[in-house]
């Protein structure tokens, strides 16, 4: 049998996502840019963050330099002074894409996200890789890209 013919039975054989792994997937989402996101003072529920995420997960970002970034404890030790002092939110435009199969998932979210007092604005892109352990949805990595004039946001991701 050709590799062709193996990958398309495995495809065809993975359990579709059920409606309540596209709810759950989607809490997640939301519970994830509800943390970061908060009016200046406002404490972040790191703790909550924590537990949406699996062991060793990671947050990265691809930039001009390359790609930076580490773990959940790096993202947090680096960003929560900062969010707690300045208020950022980060919310999702327009629809999100969800493929699952099995116990992975990926999502692509378009984002905004700005400082409160207007310093720091961008828009991109969130892809997260979620992974299903003991029967729960969690976030294995979160990679985004911010927005360019020569690279702008999809249209149909935007809502625009």
């Amino acid at each position: 049998m050709s590799a062709v013919l193996l990958a398309a039975a495995a495809l065809a054989a993975a359990p579709a996502a059920t409606r309540s792994d596209v709810a759950e997937i989607d809490q997640l989402i939301r519970g994830v840019y509800a943390v970061i996101s908060g009016p200046a003072g406002q404490k972040r529920d790191f703790d909550r963050m924590r537990a949406m995420f699996a062991p060793g997960a990671t947050l990265k970002a691809i930039g001009p330099k390359g790609l930076r970034g580490g773990s959940l404890e790096d993202y947090i030790s680096r960003n929560a002074e900062v969010l707690e002092k300045d208020g950022f939110t980060e919310r999702e435009l327009g629809k999100r894409r969800l493929e699952v199969w099995g116990g992975l998932a990926t999502v692509w979210s378009a984002y905004e996200g700005r400082t409160a007092n207007g310093s720091f604005h961008e828009r991109g892109i969130n892809s997260f890789q979620l992974v299903k352990i003991e029967g729960r949805w969690r976030v294995a990595s979160i990679l985004w890209q911010e927005e360019t004039p020569q690279q702008p946001l999809p249209s149909s991701m935007t809502g625009k």
